[in-house]
């Protein structure tokens, strides 16, 4: 999904760029309360993932690719304020040094890589964690299912984007068709990869996981007051 440079006027691509700055300086003090020094390293090897997932790139068509985003994934295992510092990172390096997604592109790119996908993966994931059983079983399905929503929301997003400050002369009817069925396509495969990593991490080390902590703090707390009796 990186958006090239030109791609959306000058307005657009400015107001998606202070979007992205503020949520990146937010995330800067989130972060702090997510990691520790037994979870930081776990950042970088997220932010390696994404970044090598980010290198397999499926063509939609008028300039623009689709590929595996990362958000959700990042956010379940390392926090949401961390995914965010972890995908925009991803996302400067592949601008900057690949020519992967517009410099002037890059605030938008964040915002719907590097925020609405975490955002709103995080969301789903969080909620279907309420209703689901409470066992660390299911917290993979989840974080499946809060990635395959978060795909084609950040299509919809895009084309909403493209309606306000769109520069090239393609109709929104036929952006929108590609964007989302692409990235419906693309929202599976991410929802795929996402439960088997978070549900290998979970079988080895849940504490690793962000997702999972609450679900760990209550089972020792089970043990604890079973102990107590």
């Amino acid at each position: 999904m990186h958006v090239p440079d030109g791609f959306l006027d000058a307005p657009t691509s400015a107001a998606t760029g202070a979007v992205a700055v503020a949520a990146v300086a937010l995330s800067l003090r989130g972060a702090r309360r997510e990691l520790d020094d037994r979870t930081a390293p776990a950042a970088g090897l997220v932010a390696t993932f994404v970044f090598a997932a980010q290198m397999i790139n499926f063509p939609v068509g008028a300039g623009t690719s689709g590929h595996l985003m990362g958000g959700a994934l990042a956010a379940v295992l390392v926090g949401p304020w961390t995914a965010v510092l972890c995908v925009s990172v991803v996302l400067v390096v592949q601008a900057l040094l690949m020519a992967d997604g517009g410099i002037t592109a890059l605030g938008t790119n964040i915002t719907l890589i590097g925020i609405v996908t975490v955002a709103v993966g995080w969301t789903v994931f969080v909620a279907l964690r309420r209703v689901l059983p409470r066992r660390l079983s299911m917290v993979a399905p989840a974080a499946a299912v809060g990635a395959l929503i978060s795909v084609p929301v950040a299509a919809l997003v895009f084309t909403a984007l493209f309606s306000v400050g769109g520069n090239v002369s393609v109709d929104l009817g036929a952006v929108l068709t590609a964007m989302l069925g692409w990235h419906t396509v693309i929202g599976i495969g991410e929802a795929v990869v996402t439960g088997l990593v978070v549900a290998t991490v979970v079988a080895t080390r849940p504490d690793l996981v962000h997702g999972a902590r609450p679900l760990l703090f209550e089972r020792e707390l089970e043990v604890r007051t079973g102990a107590v009796r």
